[in-house]
Parts: structure tokens; C-alpha cells; sequence
């Protein structure tokens, strides 16, 4: 089974995916691929110094995303090239590796992906878990978190598909209002009803 793991910024998703771990769960985490496909020697990478030219570069041969992303806060047109390029690298690198660990023999692959819904991702995964909270804990945590004036904050948020639609595309819901040990539970009992543990 492909689980699709997802929430939002300060929902604790990272929390369930460290969880996961512990249960000897494969993970692809789409973060740490976004990472991966911009290595220098990466074809990603050289595409990118195509794009915006040496100055996308460190000194160490790194992506400046310092400057790329101030060059593109200004520029839709070159936001747009730019996440052409790295979006398609970032699902192809991540189906890579599902395959492989399903290949390794895995029953169960988790996908963790922030941004499951708002980039359309569905369809690489079998069920979907959402880590929801709700916006008050969110806020707080997120304000605490980051160090956040509750304005920077809800921007950040608002940037995001709200929870509550993320809850209605999933097959089960997390409600991690609550202490650990009850979203340990809650995972637990998810697992189990879907055939995991």
C-alpha cells in the first residue's frame, strides 16, 4: 500500500512521519528529494544555471536560493520556468524511489508530501492521511514555532489549501489538537484498520 501523508505548515505532519519511522515504514519525503535533484552535478541544477545563469550558483557550486528566490519573488514568468523544471524532477525522483522500496519488497511505502493536494499528487499514492489541527493550534504553534507575528503567521497558512478541504480528499484524518500519545493512538488505529500493523 502507497500511503500519501500530508497537512500543513505547523500541523505536526513531521511528528506522524517520525512516527511512521518508528513503525519500520519506508519513507519518501519530498522534501529532502526537492533537495536532492538541486545537488551540484545534478542535471536539475545545470538547467536552473541555464535558466538564471552562474549567478544561480555558491561559490561552493550549490544553488543560490538566496538569489533565486529573490529573483523570483519579482518575476512570475520566471517562478513559472523555474518550478518546470524542478517540479517534474522532484515527482520523477520520488516515484523512483516508491519503486524501489516496493521493489525491495515493502508492503507499504509512506509519501510524505506537504503539498499533496495543492500540487495534484493524488494519484500517486493509494490512501491519504491527514495530520489536521485546529487554525487556533495551528496559529499558536506556528507563531511559537518560527517566532511569527500572528499576521506573518496566518500569510503563511493562508498560503496553503485550508485543513478543512485537505480533509475532505483524505481516507483518514489525524487530530493532533491533543497530546502525542493520542496521536500515536490515533495512527495506530489507522494502521491497523488499513492492514499495516
Amino acid at each position: 500500500m502507497i500511503i500519501g501523508l500530508t497537512g500543513s505548515i505547523a500541523s505536526g505532519k513531521s511528528t506522524v512521519a517520525n512516527m511512521l519511522k518508528e513503525y519500520g515504514l519506508p519513507i519518501v519525503d519530498a522534501d529532502v528529494v526537492a533537495r536532492l535533484v538541486v545537488e551540484p552535478g545534478t542535471p536539475t541544477l545545470q538547467k536552473i544555471v541555464e535558466l538564471f545563469g552562474e549567478e544561480a550558483l555558491t561559490e561552493n557550486g550549490a544553488m543560490n536560493r538566496q538569489k533565486i528566490g529573490a529573483i523570483i519573488f519579482n518575476n512570475e514568468e520566471k517562478r513559472k520556468e523555474l518550478n518546470s523544471i524542478i517540479h517534474p524532477a522532484i515527482r520523477q525522483e520520488m516515484l523512483r524511489q516508491r519503486d524501489e522500496h516496493v521493489k525491495n519488497g515493502a508492503k507499504t511505502v509512506v509519501m510524505d508530501i506537504p503539498l499533496l493536494f495543492e500540487s495534484k499528487l493524488q494519484h500517486f499514492v493509494e490512501k491519504i492521511l491527514v495530520v489536521s489541527v485546529s487554525e487556533e493550534t495551528q496559529l499558536k504553534r506556528l507563531m511559537e514555532r518560527n517566532q511569527l507575528t500572528e499576521r506573518e503567521a496566518k500569510a503563511r497558512i493562508e498560503s496553503q489549501l485550508p485543513l478543512s478541504v485537505k480533509e475532505q480528499g483524505a481516507d483518514a484524518v489525524i487530530n493532533n489538537n491533543g497530546t502525542i500519545e493520542q496521536t500515536a493512538k490515533q495512527l495506530g488505529n489507522i494502521l491497523r484498520n488499513w492492514n499495516v500493523i
